[in-house]
């Protein structure tokens, strides 16, 4: 891992101010290519419904929403940050972010190769209190810094534990079958428990067979699996916004709030009451 700088690119370096939201996204790309090192860090504040559009970097960024949540469009896939997780977004990959609510996000950047084991696909991970914690503490530092330094040893850390974050199945594959791409978003736009095999199946003139084996191919899951993380894709920015879980578990279709706690305690690991009582109380820490 290469931590070391000369003196003159780090004085230079420390100069550089990361770009606010509201700057143009091909400006904070120019500032991101400029900086030195194998890792920066930067806040940024967005607005309900701000959408950061569509662009790639040369460093792969972690994404954690601090406040609210954020939903994150790749070539092929959907991933949702909400609060007390991040998002791993791989050097060179087109991205683009919608916030839900008042966003905080905090980014730290690396540069391919400052460490060995870095994951190569998206993915959303659960920040463990130690991991939050370096990243709300990496946006206060300098870009350059000694590698011996304090500075230089939290982001050395922040490295390390980048592949040990466990992960979690908050993001949502699409087929690159337009045809079956276009059920996918015509279910997101009204989500409901009861898709139906057969009636996808028949809606593309593909037996039962045909479609099951089909989907899982262009997706890696089984349409079940699949209808419950969009499912969970809905329900997720609603409740961070402070709906009822019965309001959302209605409106989804479930036919009580229990049968959609349920499914979301299978796929989260915690119920909806209990994931808020403890995103809110990581946030609020």
């Amino acid at each position: 891992m290469d931590l070391n700088f000369s003196p003159a690119i780090a004085e230079q370096a420390n100069r550089s101010v990361a770009p606010w939201s509201e700057e143009p996204q091909a400006k904070c790309v120019e500032w991101l290519e400029r900086a030195v090192g194998p890792i920066v860090a930067k806040a940024s504040e967005y607005a309900d419904g701000h959408v950061v559009p569509p662009h790639r970097h040369s460093r792969a960024q972690m994404i954690y929403a601090l406040s609210g949540v954020v939903t994150v469009a790749m070539p092929g896939e959907r991933w949702m940050v909400p609060p007390d997780h991040a998002l791993w977004v791989p050097a060179g990959t087109q991205h683009s972010v919608t916030a839900s609510g008042h966003v905080s996000m905090r980014s730290i950047y690396v540069k391919p190769g400052a460490v060995a084991d870095l994951p190569t696909r998206g993915r959303v991970v659960e920040l463990t209190g130690l991991m939050r914690s370096l990243m709300l503490e990496a946006v206060t530092l300098p870009q350059c810094y000694e590698p011996t330094s304090r500075a230089g040893l939290v982001m050395a850390l922040i490295l390390e534990e980048i592949p040990r974050l466990p992960v979690r199945p908050l993001g949502l594959p699409f087929p690159a079958d337009p045809r079956m791409a276009a059920l996918c978003h015509r279910f997101l736009e009204a989500p409901t428990p009861r898709a139906n095999i057969d009636d996808w199946a028949d809606g593309l003139a593909m037996s039962r067979r045909t479609f099951t084996r089909a989907f899982r191919r262009e997706t890696g899951l089984s349409l079940s699996e699949w209808r419950q993380q969009a499912c969970l894709f809905a329900a997720l920015p609603r409740l961070a916004g402070g709906e009822s879980v019965t309001s959302v578990a209605l409106d989804l279709g479930y036919d009580s709030s229990s049968a959609f706690s349920t499914m979301f305690k299978r796929m989260t690991g915690a119920t909806p009451g209990r994931y808020l009582r403890e995103a809110t109380s990581l946030n609020a820490g």
